[in-house]
């Protein structure tokens, strides 16, 4: 299976730093730094093979997370959250086969544009929002159709949770339970789809290695630098990654 890897250099350009980055964001700097992974390795491959590829090695993050946050999840958000995903999960196999390439590059840019808009234009609020359960339904669904396609389900789960200002180790620990849920159920989504093929296959076992890398790297940023920092520079390039695939799928339009 090895011989079928992908070995075009500016694939590994784009990859390893998103790789990396998906791995600071389970580390520790939450979901929504997890969003320019797929959008920044579409710049080299489809957006399907991207997701393909990155799915296995997000479920070894997933493990790793879980361990290091075990049995500090929020119970009453995951019994709505939990659900809510799947179902989204289920809307993204549906929908899969009618979207070309072009739609999904617009969709993946829309989404990061909209999720920049949102961070640089919302208002703060000083006191902690209570778990709603209509509001987990919609925005876990949300991020189950989004996680399913681009493994972008970061920001809308987010989107729930942060209003309610968790603990940090709790609202990490939610969101580890909530990922590893969604993405081996993804698994079989994959399997039947024909996404998780050789190639595939072997070039998430060439990229495995910096699973590790980017989560010590999430914890050891966290104690180094402004996180406020941090984000902004993030988010000025999700900004541009944003633009770039609307861009091209216009140019690809059917």
């Amino acid at each position: 299976m090895i011989n079928q890897v992908l070995t075009d250099p500016f694939f590994y350009y784009c990859a390893v730093p998103a790789v990396i980055i998906f791995g600071i964001a389970k580390g520790g700097f939450g979901g929504t730094l997890s969003i320019i992974a797929v959008p920044l390795i579409s710049i080299a491959v489809t957006p399907a093979q991207a997701a393909a590829i990155m799915l296995p090695i997000l479920c070894v993050m997933d493990l790793m997370a879980v361990k290091a946050y075990w049995r500090e999840w929020h119970t009453a958000n995951l019994r709505i959250l939990l659900p809510a995903s799947l179902a989204g999960i289920l809307l993204g196999t549906v929908t899969f086969s009618y979207l070309s390439e072009a739609h999904i590059r617009i969709l993946i840019g829309t989404i990061a544009l909209s999720f920049v808009a949102h961070h640089w234009l919302k208002q703060q609020n000083k006191d902690a929002l209570p778990v709603n359960a209509w509001k987990g339904r919609l925005w876990g669904c949300i991020a189950g159709f989004t996680s399913f396609g681009i493994h972008a389900g970061g920001p809308p789960l987010s989107v729930y949770l942060l209003p309610q200002r968790l603990p940090p180790r709790q609202y990490m620990s939610t969101s580890s339970i909530f990922f590893i849920f969604t993405n081996y159920i993804k698994v079989l989504a994959f399997l039947w789809l024909g996404q998780l093929n050789a190639t595939n296959l072997a070039t998430s076992l060439i990229l495995l290695p910096l699973a590790p890398v980017g989560i010590w790297l999430g914890y050891w940023l966290l104690n180094k630098i402004s996180q406020a920092v941090f984000y902004r520079i993030i988010f000025y390039f999700l900004f541009a990654t944003g633009i770039k695939l609307i861009y091209e799928g216009m140019l690809h339009w059917p």
